[in-house]
């Protein structure tokens, strides 16, 4: 869980920086990279959920 909430961190702060890049200089390049990176978070976030939901589903009753 520790991993999660350091590359959550991660994505907050890239995504943040890119935006932030792109009202400062007006490059185009900075708001096209923050969407890649919530677009890759977003998905890290399922497959992770997904993990969860399998083992929920695989784990015995009892």
């Amino acid at each position: 869980m520790l991993i999660m909430r350091f590359l959550l961190l991660l994505a907050v702060l890239a995504i943040g920086g890119s935006v932030i890049l792109w009202l400062l200089t007006g490059n185009p390049r900075y708001k096209s990279w923050a969407w890649k990176a919530f677009r890759g978070a977003v998905v890290v976030l399922f497959v992770f959920l997904a993990l969860f939901a399998i083992e929920r589903v695989l784990t015995p009753l009892g």
